[in-house]
């Protein structure tokens, strides 16, 4: 017997989420990606496609800012960007709308 989320077996009837980015069911991120507050909230919220996009837009912030993603606020700059664009109808890689730019960068 299943006991939910927690229970350490995959689940059929777990395997898909209705989105709260897109709004579709689709298929559930294989896993939480960042053991905080907000990777848990990606995991149980955002499709396995939104993730993706986020992933291509994230990578693209990377490089036109030129992060180093060593430095905190590099890493500040990005959850910040994530958070908006996967709660807030952030801008679904259609150019860098970012949050402004950490300390020394762009």
């Amino acid at each position: 017997m299943c006991a939910g989320p927690l229970c350490g077996y995959v689940c059929p009837h777990m395997a898909t989420i209705t989105c709260t980015r897109c709004g579709q069911t689709r298929d559930r991120m294989a896993f939480q990606p960042f053991q905080n507050d907000l990777g848990r909230r990606a995991y149980q919220e955002i499709c396995a496609a939104c993730w993706a996009e986020w992933l291509r837009f994230q990578q693209q912030l990377i490089n036109h800012y030129g992060l180093n993603l060593r430095e905190p606020q590099a890493k500040e700059f990005l959850f910040r960007n994530m958070e908006q664009f996967l709660f807030h109808g952030g801008e679904g890689g259609h150019g860098l709308g970012a949050q402004s730019a950490p300390a020394g960068q762009g």
